[in-house]
């Protein structure tokens, strides 16, 4: 603790100390003085100490408005590299490529367009620092659309929602994790009773978005994904001390619930 305040005194400008124990030392001289007739130096010692502080104060905010500034920027560098990760134009490109290939009407193309269409948003509104609900919830059916087709197993799959102004603004890419994560771990690996459920009630205070799935107990896993890292970085840095992430498994159920209180 003592060698960090050395470092800290160290680094005030020394024209600001000497300025400052200047002051302090005039002004208990003068102050001294006072006490017998030369009263009326008093005044300008008294606003020599304030100049003093009031510099010293200055340079303090100063720094501390630079860490500020940096921590701010290390911030939005670190989240634009989170982002990065879920923006691979290269696939976007090879499915546009796949789709001119492919007969029309086919099975396989409507697929290929629907991922296409999913890669167009998260590489251009997913670079966006704030994107409307109604996008994500487009981006949500469109995955949802896609995975029906690609599966060939009866599931139920329902997905509610009830949002009172659908051009609130949300984070990009916010539920999709949690979406991906539910089919990957509960219908993908089910032979049959799958099911995924979620609900989306949002308004002009929070959002709460919760999804429920059943899995194969055989394949649990406690350690966490990256998409899921990513997902809990994000939040900590657009809604700092504004959101809730909460996961309960019973038995062969899952559920995670996402609150976020709107800015």
């Amino acid at each position: 603790m003592v060698s960090k305040i050395k470092k800290w005194i160290r680094s005030i400008p020394k024209w600001i100390l000497r300025t400052l124990f200047m002051g302090i030392g005039f002004s208990i001289l003068v102050f001294n003085d006072s006490i017998g007739d030369d009263e009326i130096l008093f005044i300008p010692a008294f606003l020599y100490f304030v100049l003093a502080l009031f510099l010293l104060a200055h340079w303090l905010f100063k720094q501390i408005k630079s860490i500020i500034a940096l921590k701010n920027e290390k911030a939005k560098t670190e989240l634009l590299h989170l982002k990065s990760q879920v923006n691979p134009h290269f696939f976007f490109n090879t499915l546009n490529n796949l789709y001119g290939l492919m007969k029309k009407d086919s099975k396989e193309r409507q697929m290929v367009l629907k991922l296409s269409d999913m890669m167009r948003y998260s590489i251009y509104e997913g670079q966006k620092d704030w994107v409307t609900l109604k996008d994500e919830l487009a981006y949500l059916k469109n995955y949802i659309e896609l995975q029906e087709i690609r599966y060939h197993k009866k599931s139920d799959v329902r997905f509610n929602y009830q949002i009172d102004h659908l051009d609130r603004k949300v984070m990009p890419l916010l539920f999709i994790i949690l979406l991906e994560n539910a089919f990957k771990h509960g219908l993908e690996n089910l032979e049959k009773g799958a099911y995924i459920h979620m609900n989306l009630i949002a308004n002009e205070k929070e959002i709460d978005f919760e999804i429920e799935n059943n899995f194969e107990l055989r394949e649990t896993s406690s350690k966490e994904g990256i998409g899921l890292n990513n997902l809990k970085r994000r939040l900590e840095l657009v809604y700092p001390k504004k959101h809730s992430l909460s996961f309960d498994v019973d038995d062969n159920v899952y559920k995670v619930k996402l609150s976020l209180k709107l800015k």
